[in-house]
């Protein structure tokens, strides 16, 4: 369960996990909100319960894993969503609602708390969660989940979960082959991120010097107007500053101003606290990094099923209601 705990005079809520509060916990706030019985859009009603609760502009402003939403609107989104199938509340436009003679009734009521197990008593609703579970959700599994995460939340922590277990895989593969093949990896990689122009131009510019440092050097675009020089490591052992230092020393034999240093193990702290201190743009990837890249842009992993998440769009039905 997510508890809850208001401290000091702004009242920050914090939690076990986050501060942002469950999505439940913003359902009774949301209900008082809009029970003058007027239209309110989605920004008034996010300002209006953050106010009650006293969750800062900080916490308002914490993003789901994918960081394409704010974790607070989303779960005021999906509040808005749980109590329109419950037959509290009714969509005006997009993003307004309005309370209904049902909703009035419930707050008249004065609920200390409004969640899912209260909304169960409306037959609508109840039709609503079976259509959800039938389409997949084990009951024990989701009123577990529904304690602190919206469906989409859900969704994306499902996601990431398994993002992460495949990067892990991914760079453990990587660990186990040639150094050769961690060269044309390095290429494949590059050229899926936008550089290196063709295939063949920089198959032919990376891994071919090994001369001071420099194992290549590839094009940073399609039109050749800058140089990357590229170093890549395929270690066990984190990468000392000493290392980096020599790259960059490299780099500035060659008159260069980039360079990129790959390895499939890690940086200490002086090596990196290095590349933060000098002029030359030197971008440090390590083996979490490599994995994740590799994922994002389709370089040695294929993928088994896409699913499209879709919303609806309100602006399609304006003045035909």
């Amino acid at each position: 369960m997510y508890s809850l705990t208001k401290q000091g005079r702004k009242g920050r809520w914090v939690g076990d996990n986050m501060a942002v509060p469950d999505f439940q916990s913003l359902m009774a706030p949301f209900l008082r909100c809009i029970g003058d019985g007027h239209e309110h859009e989605t920004d008034e009603i996010v300002e209006c319960v953050a106010q009650q609760l006293g969750v800062s502009e900080e916490d308002r402003r914490e993003t789901l894993p994918s960081g394409r939403q704010f974790r607070f609107r989303n779960r005021i989104g999906w509040d808005a969503t749980y109590f329109a199938k419950a037959g509290l509340i009714e969509r005006t436009g997009r993003g307004h609602f309005r309370i209904t003679d049902r909703g009035k009734a419930l707050l008249a009521t004065n609920p200390e708390r409004v969640d899912i197990k209260l909304l169960s008593q409306y037959p609508e609703f109840v039709a609503f969660r079976s259509r959800t579970r039938d389409g997949g959700v084990a009951p024990a599994e989701e009123e577990a989940a529904a304690v602190e995460q919206t469906p989409e939340e859900l969704l994306e922590s499902v996601y990431q979960s398994l993002t992460n277990d495949l990067a892990d895989d991914v760079l453990e593969r990587v660990k186990q082959c040639s150094p050769a093949f961690f060269e044309q990896l390095v290429v494949d990689l590059l050229v899926a991120m936008g550089y290196g122009g063709s295939l063949a131009d920089a198959g032919s510019a990376v891994g071919r010097s090994g001369d001071g440092g420099i194992d290549g050097v590839i094009k940073e675009d399609k039109l050749g107007l800058d140089a990357v020089y590229v170093q890549a490591k395929r270690w066990e052992g984190n990468v000392s500053r000493p290392t980096v230092q020599a790259f960059v020393g490299s780099l500035e034999g060659r008159k260069a101003r980039k360079g990129v240093l790959i390895t499939t193990s890690g940086f200490t702290r002086d090596a990196i606290a290095y590349t933060e201190s000098i002029e030359k743009r030197v971008v440090l990837i390590d083996g979490s990094r490599l994995s994740q890249l590799m994922i994002e842009h389709d370089v040695g992993v294929t993928e088994t099923a896409h699913y499209s998440l879709k919303r609806l769009d309100e602006d399609y039905y304006v003045g035909n209601v």
